[in-house]
């Protein structure tokens, strides 16, 4: 996503009420605005994971579930989560449905933006061989939960990568 694109301006319940750009959304203090993030499983129960490249804006570097974005205002959550997972992985998400929500606030100390994201989270299945854009994501990894877990208690992930898991996991 461009940082000049649109994004939903929502309250703490996820009511619309307003948009903005992604620039603007992040830029400190931040401004709460509607995201997804997806965790992509397989039948064994493994987790797919990627590390973000090094070169984006917020978060660089660390792991998180498997494609994360922010629906335009107005266009519908699974069908914009499906095009980003398409965009980033190289492949199609199918069986998509989100399984709750949270919301969460996390400075950037790096760039000096904040997320402050009213945050769906959507589980789903890939069909097809990944083939992640570079400019996204540095690599990928297939998990346990347990292993994803050990991400979070070691630091080496984004700021909602353990809500993601939290609300999945009360979600199965």
């Amino acid at each position: 996503m461009a940082e000049t694109d649109l994004v939903e301006l929502v309250d703490e319940h996820g009511t619309a009420g307003g948009r903005t750009t992604v620039a603007d959304a992040h830029a400190a203090p931040g401004r709460l605005h509607r995201a997804f993030s997806v965790l992509v499983t397989r039948p064994d129960g493994a987790l797919l994971l990627q590390r973000r490249a090094h070169a984006k804006v917020r978060f660089g570097g660390l792991w998180t579930n498997s494609c994360c974005g922010h629906p335009a205002p107005g266009s519908d959550l699974l069908t914009s989560a499906t095009t980003r997972v398409r965009d980033e992985l190289g492949v199609d998400l199918v069986d998509a449905h989100e399984v709750g929500t949270f919301v969460y606030r996390a400075p950037d100390a790096g760039s000096g933006h904040v997320e402050w994201e009213h945050d769906h989270v959507v589980v789903g299945r890939v069909e097809g061989e990944l083939a992640p854009d570079p400019d996204e994501v540095v690599e990928t990894a297939w998990v346990t939960p347990a292993q994803a877990r050990a991400l979070v208690d070691a630091g080496e992930v984004t700021p909602w990568f353990a809500d993601v898991l939290r609300v999945a996991a009360a979600a199965s």
